[in-house]
């Protein structure tokens, strides 16, 4: 029986897809750069898909520049609750948590969740439990709050007051330049040809405690399957749930079209839909990725046997 050639790995990460301050490009591009060297890491030694989209993922929670793990939006209480998924594509199995408080990596528990549980998701104080039975160390909810987080928390419930708004999450259109999507996330092939993803987020600015968004929902801002891609989604996440995005790009890719297309087609269908924004990285089994957005700027990093890339805006071909 002939050797098995070994497959050439690649990595794609990103950190969220809105309009991206100039102030703020240099430190994106850095936790981009920096996830993407750690993801790769594991490729390079021969860690799997799986491992590697952990590791990138682990490095953007740990970077306030993002909104997942420390420095993520407060919700409508003020304080943080974190979504995140890992999903291996050479198994269909996943692991999720959702709205928990305690966790500084939720991809961390995802992990677990996938490795070790027959189950695929676990919330709030059930996440935390379970993380806690495995091994992951709690913190307070207070570890997680920086003040950056506080002060944009009082400006965007300010303005809404002002505004006669009320408590509704998406009504005001005044506070646009508070707002961004910096969920982070990573797909990956590696050396046996199993890809992965994972996506993991602090949600929305002012959401309402217990809401749920598409990060860490099966199919919707996170997948991965051999036979079609691994994606992982960036943006408002209504919309993106009700499309259950990320398997309907993966499905695509399936039927035949390339990840490249695939992406822009997925954010054309986003806006024209339900006039929703974001960003995807898809990527699949032969190694082909596709990055798109229909926002100003998306924060992304590329790595391959054979280059190393990071951008905070990539146009459609």
């Amino acid at each position: 029986m002939p050797n098995k050639v070994p497959i050439n790995p690649v990595l794609v990460v990103h950190g969220g897809a809105w309009d991206i301050p100039d102030d703020m490009v240099e430190a994106h591009l850095n936790g981009v750069r920096n996830a993407a060297a750690a993801g790769w890491r594991r490729l390079e030694s021969g860690g799997s898909a799986l491992d590697a989209v952990e590791e990138a993922v682990v490095v953007l929670e740990d970077d306030e520049t993002f909104d997942a793990g420390r420095g993520s939006f407060l919700n409508r209480d003020g304080k943080v609750q974190l979504d995140a998924f890992i999903m291996d594509g050479s198994t269909l199995r996943g692991g999720g948590v959702g709205c928990v408080e305690r966790l500084r990596n939720p991809v961390r528990a995802a992990r677990k969740i996938l490795s070790d549980s027959p189950h695929v998701y676990f919330v709030a104080e059930g996440a935390e439990r379970f993380a806690e039975e495995h091994g992951i160390d709690l913190c307070r909810n207070e570890d997680l709050i920086i003040p950056r987080e506080v002060d944009r928390l009082r400006a965007y419930q300010s303005q809404i007051e002002a505004s006669g708004d009320g408590k509704d999450l998406f009504a005001p259109a005044i506070a646009q330049d508070l707002l961004s999507h910096d969920t982070v996330g990573a797909v990956a092939l590696d050396r046996d040809g199993n890809i992965a993803a994972s996506t993991s987020t602090g949600g929305t600015l002012n959401k309402a405690p217990g809401r749920l968004g598409d990060s860490s929902l099966i199919g919707c801002g996170c997948y991965a399957d051999n036979l079609s891609a691994a994606a992982s989604t960036t943006g408002w996440g209504e919309p993106i749930m009700k499309l259950v995005l990320a398997k309907w790009a993966a499905d695509r890719v399936e039927s035949g079209s390339l990840p490249e297309w695939v992406a822009q087609e997925a954010m054309n269908y986003l806006q024209q839909r339900l006039n929703g924004h974001g960003g995807i990285i898809l990527l699949d089994a032969k190694g082909r990725f596709g990055i798109a957005h229909n926002t100003p700027r998306m924060a992304w990093a590329i790595h391959t046997v054979e280059k190393k890339e990071t951008g905070i805006q990539r146009e459609s071909k």
